[in-house]
């Protein structure tokens, strides 16, 4: 079998079982650790807090082409994913490593924008970038990882969804997936609508301060939405074992592709790198959070037992099923860059 056909998600699920085959409980690593593969970030016990760690790569020609997407705005955006995860999970992000494999010909005064652009997200949320790693090559690699710690011993997770649970975002949905359809010339905007759009797209602004207000509000189940609200909610029922509902009416579209896009829908439940909150509660915990977050907050479904292999059904007004067009971004299965 080839990575293609097995994909990157079956790829992870080889990968896991893999580990969990070969790990000793005896190794006080093992018996510290609290989540592994499969959520936002990993989580261990140290001797006072939990501490949490996730990493993300960006691939030149995969996830961004320079053609569109300048080097020097990237900084930004590769360690706002990272954030993101971090938010995801209800945590504090601390500390942040950067490794970079680089063309010899590329400009320092690109480096070192893009380096300030990251510096400028960092700073927003007290982290310091302590290290990492550069070496030489072809095409531009950028791997970020992000340490930092829970808000007490409580955390969001995919795994601890419930049946009878509303399901909730943040902010508004396909913004960023609409700027990326824009920088690839696919539609002409005016100079104001052009520059939300690029900005939506490059400068995602990582939903840290609501990740830990969700927390402190009792909400258990969370993930940011990366890959598509579809997918990302389909993750959330993999690993609570259940089975998910949304109103398609109810999904909060960003009223410029509203306004522009002829299937804003599709953008909204597919086209991912929102990086907004995706959050499951009771109506108690849930209206709790809403009053408390200082954000739009939009109820979008329910969760359901398991009882279908097809874990999230999206619905019309009418209840009618949405046939799946897209079912969001996978590594290997999707041959075409997302850039």
């Amino acid at each position: 079998m080839r990575l293609s056909e097995l994909g990157e998600f079956g790829l992870i699920d080889l990968i896991c079982r893999t580990i969990d085959n070969s790990k000793n409980l005896q190794y006080a690593s093992w018996q510290k650790l609290l989540i592994g593969i499969g959520d936002d970030a990993a989580a261990w016990q140290t001797d006072d807090h939990i501490q949490l760690a996730t990493t993300d790569t960006l691939v030149q020609n995969t996830h961004f082409n320079l053609d569109i997407t300048p080097l020097e705005e990237l900084g930004w955006k590769a360690l706002a994913v990272n954030l993101s995860d971090i938010a995801a999970m209800g945590g504090i992000p601390k500390y942040a490593l950067v490794s970079l494999a680089l063309p010899g010909e590329l400009k320092v005064d690109s480096i070192s924008k893009f380096y300030n652009n990251m510096l400028h997200l960092a700073e927003q949320f007290e982290v310091a970038i302590v290290g990492g790693n550069i070496v030489a090559a072809p095409n531009i690699v950028i791997n970020i990882t992000v340490i930092g710690d829970s808000r007490g011993k409580a955390m969001l997770k995919r795994s601890t969804a419930f049946p009878g649970e509303q399901i909730a975002v943040t902010g508004y949905l396909g913004l960023p997936a609409a700027g990326l359809e824009m920088l690839k010339g696919k539609i002409s905007l005016d100079l104001e609508t052009s520059n939300i759009l690029r900005q939506g797209y490059l400068k995602p602004m990582p939903k840290v301060a609501e990740g830990q207000i969700l927390v402190e509000q009792g909400v258990k189940s969370a993930i940011d939405i990366s890959d598509g609200l579809v997918i990302d909610l389909d993750h959330i029922c993999e690993a609570s074992k259940v089975n998910a509902r949304i109103k398609m009416e109810q999904v909060p579209l960003h009223p410029i592709i509203k306004a522009v896009f002829p299937d804003p829908q599709q953008l909204a439940l597919y086209g991912g790198e929102d990086y907004e909150l995706l959050f499951t509660a009771n109506k108690t915990i849930m209206h709790r959070a809403k009053q408390a977050l200082n954000c739009p907050v939009t109820i979008i479904g329910e969760i359901t037992e398991e009882k279908s292999p097809e874990r999230v059904t999206a619905v019309d007004s009418k209840g009618n099923v949405i046939p799946y067009k897209k079912r969001g971004w996978e590594h290997f299965k999707d041959e075409t860059s997302k850039a």
